[in-house]
């Protein structure tokens, strides 16, 4: 969204534990370095909002969600942690 310059967004999310953990993130200490970032986040926008919509008032996006669950994907990771150096060819001598 800061992408396109959209500076003031209400994000809305079916999941009503999310919105309470980043409206009192003191209360969910576990989750404390993702809330972090969560913070940073927010303070680049001018207004920032999340708010919980329940799945039955949102039926497009619960659809969608449900058709991107139900196709064959792959899943790949990527490490921000170097591999480690294979070793060399051994010798057989």
């Amino acid at each position: 969204m800061l992408v396109h310059n959209k500076r003031q967004m209400n994000f809305q999310t079916d999941c009503a534990q999310m919105v309470k953990m980043v409206s009192n993130p003191t209360e969910w200490p576990a989750f404390a370095i993702l809330l972090e970032e969560v913070e940073k986040c927010k303070r680049m926008f001018q207004a920032f909002s999340l708010s919980y919509i329940p799945k039955t008032k949102n039926t497009k996006a619960d659809k969608l969600a449900r058709s991107a669950q139900d196709q064959p994907h792959d899943v790949y990771y990527i490490n921000s942690v170097p591999p480690a150096s294979l070793p060399g060819p051994r010798s057989l001598g």
